[in-house]
């Protein structure tokens, strides 16, 4: 680089002259031209400039005082990119000349434009990082001195803000600066040690009395800035208590709470115990404060406060707990939380503080529990009351409003409100830890006096909150042993449902103790009326049928006598039908099989009967949405049918486990009794793919539960899916063939209809693969993992003749070069399968050694940049099974190819190229993490990325 580059502009930039009235039009266009994508152009045009060497040139010219802000802040904008992005550019003898011409130019600024002040401010610090210590020792120090500094050409006050900026924009420049690890630790320390230059000056001007509140707020500003460098918390005492007597004062309330809450939360700060201790008594003296701004609505006071008492116990509790001695003053500051935590209102609406203090009573009881069992003992005692009191506090604040109240809400604060109810569940279920069964005893003695004192009836809303207890607890804590939950279930009967949100409510607790009904079945006819009747609300289908579902999970051996009642109350028309369909499945599982045929007659009839109805009708928009919902009902049934108990938990349920059933599976009978039927509709909708996978859905969902018992279908199944892959081909069917490849492929009995379905499914795509398959990626990634499938259970079926294994293997490599990454993950799942066959089947070796070059070709081609990053893993997957299973064939291969110019990619160098094929077949080719490293790396060489921020997280 030339020195006048870096000069004010009066000597010219070499060759930018001619460019420049395009700047000038860029600029405009950026700022003022309406079309978005000349705004664009211009951007991208600009961005490039800003890194170009001319930029050294043009940054100066723009920041003339008769130019306009905009283009003013460009070209301070340039001078810190190339600061900051191409510090090892600029020679060490030009330093003090940048030095200075920023100087320059900050003080012109001083009193002009803010936003070009700040960016003239933030390349003066990314220079001064990037020269201290060695070239600029004292660099906070000597700014200081200069800013303050008498010159007659700018005012005083212009000048303390200019110097201000800069203070508060150099730690900031330095959190985000890409300075090099062992270069940050170094600039850390000299930062912490310059201080002492800079807060003097602060304090100076907060004691002040002239000091105007501008000045002031951008104090407290530069102080929180600094702190974040993590200064030792006694260094910065006299500026903490100088922040809270700003708290007083209203404008400069916001930027004091930010200070102080930045100090106290450094992670360094918890080694400065007695400074820590020093600052309880001020946060408690703010409870008058907080005191007057709740009782007159002033949220954002309120919720400073909060901020500040929650920053010092969070972070600190386990040091302040620690201090045995002190134990009434920190229990004094756990109790100002408290008031916090109950702050008068309903949340979001008329508060939105008591949110925050929720994580520091799970830190405070972590803390608590962390200490030996004799420390730990003595403070039980004294934290357990103040718990008990945080369970009482949080059931309040979970209360939803009056019904007249809520009905004003929007439907955003309503969502923030739930909300706000899981995280107060997440936090009593947390306390349960602490408290343990005499929690629940206390939920349920204030649950019992609630229902049964006459004398002062209690709103809905107190019984919701207090059953919201008890479900937040049921839901993740095992109640099993629980000597309450029999009186709960006592006592629910006895709650009056007047309302939505307590019958929800009602209806998640009967689900949370759904297990402890399993092994106390006797008390099952206390609630499963009440879940029945809910189902006939619309407005309460989601909590009832999934409370219902759970029932039917958990105790489905102890439903058969109110069978035939679920069956027919769950006729009803619910928006939750899938999974109501689900529920019954589990409940009828439990049925001996005449039973269960019985009661599928009387619940699918009625559907069978409309899609009898619906078959024989013209296809239209309305009547397809029909059909696929009832073929989703019998699919969510056959979900969970099954009569195998292939899914118990064994231990559990032994003892009730009926005995194995002998004939053949109702979900069979079903499935062939509608098997025409089911060929009748696609016979109409064959090119519908949603239909078609509505179909295939049903087929799935069975396969997947009855296993085994599915085998008397699969002769029909196998024909109907070839005859409906023949017509029109959709992935749907490719994926039930592979899931019935992957149960049934290796068992003799079933291997020819599975072989003459996969022989069917494989000819129909070789031929779709010639036609083009660009437009079907779908069924290309789900015919490569039916291939994978086929190799893994069955690598018998690619000896059969009439397979064309070669252009299956073509097809393959053909899938590679996808840009839909689904589809080349899936592809590259097949090669991985494929390769290591090639010794035991004949034709797969023969293709892989006469083509296996192509797919190598295909494999660098991806690593090279064709494909996303994110595949690269897989596409190691393939080199490595080629190392190992053709080693002697991919070492020609790969140095053929790598002969090629350019190939992979024109950005990397013979030598580099070299490097990877020597890497690739060295010993270490055995160790598949290293390979995927070699590859990650040689990407990233390809596409002219390595050694940049882009690679930090790869």
């Amino acid at each position: 680089l030339r020195k006048r580059n870096f000069q004010s502009g009066k000597k010219g930039g070499t060759g930018f002259p001619e460019a420049f009235p395009c700047l000038f039009q860029a600029l405009h266009q950026l700022y003022y031209d309406p079309n978005i994508e000349n705004k664009n152009l211009a951007q991208k045009w600009l961005m490039q400039a800003q890194v170009s060497p001319q930029a050294w040139h043009f940054s100066w010219l723009l920041l003339n005082m008769d130019k306009v802000p905009e283009i003013q802040y460009f070209g301070a904008s340039a001078l810190h990119i190339k600061i900051s992005r191409y510090w090892n550019d600029i020679p060490a003898d030009q330093y003090e000349s940048l030095k200075s011409q920023l100087f320059t130019q900050i003080t012109r600024f001083a009193g002009g434009s803010k936003i070009v002040l700040t960016r003239l401010c933030v390349a003066l610090a990314s220079l001064a990082l990037s020269m201290m210590p060695e070239a600029w020792p004292c660099a906070v120090a000597d700014m200081v001195r200069m800013f303050q500094a008498e010159d007659s050409n700018v005012d005083g006050r212009a000048r303390c803000l200019a110097l201000l900026e800069l203070l508060t924009v150099l730690p900031e420049e330095f959190q985000t600066s890409r300075l090099p690890q062992y270069r940050k630790g170094q600039v850390r320390s000299v930062l912490a040690q310059e201080c002492g230059s800079v807060f003097p000056l602060l304090e100076q001007l907060l004691q002040q009395q002239d000091s105007p509140g501008f000045i002031k707020q951008k104090v407290l500003k530069c102080f929180s800035s600094w702190v974040q460098l993590e200064i030792p918390l006694m260094d910065c005492e006299n500026l903490i208590q100088a922040a809270f007597t700003s708290l007083q004062d209203p404008e400069l309330f916001d930027t004091a709470v930010e200070a102080v809450v930045n100090a106290i939360s450094q992670p360094d700060a918890q080694r400065y115990v007695n400074t820590l201790l020093k600052l309880i008594p001020p946060v408690l003296g703010l409870q008058e404060q907080l005191r007057q701004a709740v009782q007159s609505g002033d949220m954002e006071t309120s919720h400073g406060i909060c901020r500040i008492a929650v920053a010092l116990g969070e972070n600190h509790s386990r040091a302040l707990l620690d201090q045995v001695e002190h134990w009434q003053s920190f229990l004094a500051l756990v109790n100002m939380i408290m008031f916090c935590t109950g702050i008068p209102g309903h949340y979001p609406v008329n508060e939105t503080t008591s949110s925050l203090t929720l994580t520091f009573w799970y830190t405070l009881q972590d803390d608590i529990l962390s200490f030996e069992p004799d420390k730990q003992a003595v403070y039980q005692q004294v934290y357990r009351p103040v718990y008990f009191q945080l369970v009482d506090v949080l059931l309040h604040k979970a209360q939803f409003p009056s019904d007249e109240e809520y009905g004003f809400w929007s439907s955003d604060e309503k969502e923030q409100f739930r909300i706000y109810r899981v995280d107060i569940s997440d936090t009593l279920m947390y306390v349960y830890e602490m408290l343990g069964a005499e929690l629940l005893s206390s939920l349920y003695d204030k649950l019992g006096r609630l229902l049964t004192n006459t004398e002062q009836p209690s709103t809905w809303q107190h019984t919701e909150a207090l059953l919201y207890g008890f479900q937040s607890i049921a839901e993740t804590i095992d109640v099993n042993y629980s000597d309450v939950v029999p009186g709960l279930i006592g006592l629910i009967p006895r709650i009056s449902i007047s309302n939505v949100q307590l019958a929800d409510t009602v209806m998640f607790t009967i689900g949370a103790l759904s297990e402890w009904l399993a092994d106390h079945p006797v008390m099952i006819n206390n609630v499963l009326p009440l879940v029945l009747q809910a189902l006939g609300n619309p407005e309460l289908s989601i909590s009832s049928v999934s409370t219902l579902k759970k029932i039917c999970r958990e105790c489905k051996y102890d439903l058969p006598p109110y069978a035939a009642n679920i069956v027919a109350v769950s006729q009803v028309r619910t928006s939750q039908c899938m999974w109501l369909m689900q529920a019954l499945g589990f409940l009828l599982s439990a049925l001996q099989v005449e039973e269960i045929l019985k009661n599928l007659h009387s619940l699918i009839t009625p559907y069978i009967q409309q899609l009898e109805k619906l078959a024989d009708e013209t296809p239209n928009p309305s009547n397809k949405l029909a059909i696929i919902h009832i073929l989703g009902l019998l699919s969510n049934l056959f979900t969970t049918l099954d009569i195998s108990h292939h899914d118990d938990d064994h231990e559990s349920n032994e003892v009730k486990k009926l005995p194995v059933q002998q004939g053949p599976n109702p979900v069979v009978v079903v499935l062939q009794q509608v098997f025409q039927l089911i060929q009748k509709v696609l016979s109409k909708w064959l090119n519908d793919a949603q239909v078609v996978e509505s179909v295939c859905a049903i087929f799935e969902k069975s396969v997947k539960t009855l296993l085994d018992d599915f085998a008397p279908m699969v002769p029909q199944l196998c024909e109907m899916l070839g005859q409906m892959y023949s017509t029109i081909p959709q992935a749907s069917a490719i994926d039930l063939t592979r899931q019935l490849v992957h149960i049934f492929a290796h068992e003799p009995a079933h291997f020819p209809p599975i072989k003459a379905l996969f022989l069917l499914v494989t000819s129909v795509t070789l031929t779709l693969f010639q036609q083009g398959p660009r437009d079907h990626p779908d069924i290309v990634d789900s015919f490569m993992q039916l291939l994978a499938q086929a190799l893994k259970r069955k690598p018998d079926l690619f000896l059969c003749s009439n397979l064309d294994v070669k252009a299956v293997f073509q097809c393959g490599v053909l899938s590679l070069k996808f840009p839909e990454a689904p589809t080349v993950k899936a592809s590259c799942g097949f090669f991985t399968e494929l390769l290591p066959r090639c010794g035991e089947i004949a034709p797969v070796g023969q293709v892989v050694h006469e083509n296996g070059k192509v797919l190598l070709q295909a494999v660098l081609e991806g690593v090279g940049g064709q494909a996303s990053r994110s595949l690269m893993d897989h596409f190691a997957e393939i080199l490595f099974a080629l190392n190992k299973h053709c080693f002697s064939y991919l070492s020609v291969w790969i140095k053929e190819a790598m002969q090629q110019e350019s190939f992979p990619s024109a950005r990397v160098s013979p030598e580099q190229k070299e490097t990877f094929s020597q890497q690739i077949l060295s010993r270490e080719r055995v160790n598949k993490r290293r390979v995927k490293e070699m590859v990650k790396e040689f990407t990233l060489l390809c596409r002219g990325l390595h050694g940049t921020e882009y690679t930090a997280d790869y």
